[in-house]
């Protein structure tokens, strides 16, 4: 019984990682768009969320945990819009680095993983109330 509920609280960390990691997926998408107002200033910087091991004391084993949110180094992407109050002298106005396709392409990982652990305490939970019943 000790085991299935090290597995639920396996799950739990990795579930927590997840909405985690969906969060810093859904800020990106929010400001994938967004354009600095004056010239010279940047736009949004993709965030990018790392995972580590944590040794979980209380269950003696070790459990996914997110580390820091950092921005993405990669370089802006330009535009030209001449017109805009942020474009530089030659017309163009740096956009985010922000790639819609990869982030809803990560997006759908994490929801994928976040249901996996889901399903893994939802069997879990059915294999501790199967115990149960046998022990009546």
């Amino acid at each position: 019984m000790d085991d299935i509920i090290k597995t639920m609280r396996i799950s739990g960390a990795g579930m927590r990682a997840q909405g985690n990691r969906l969060r810093v997926i859904s800020q990106n998408l929010a400001n994938a768009n967004s354009l600095p107002q004056e010239p010279g200033k940047n736009p949004y910087r993709r965030q990018v969320i790392s995972f580590k091991n944590v040794l979980d004391r209380s269950i003696g084993l070790k459990t996914v945990r997110t580390g820091k949110v950092q921005p993405d180094r990669s370089d802006f992407n330009k535009r030209y819009e001449p017109s805009h109050p942020a474009a530089d002298v030659d017309g163009y106005v740096k956009t985010p680095n922000v790639n819609t396709l990869i982030e809803m392409t990560d997006m759908r990982e994490a929801q994928r993983s976040y249901e996996a652990n889901l399903n893994a305490i939802k069997v879990s939970k059915g294999m501790l109330n199967q115990t149960i019943e046998l022990l009546r």
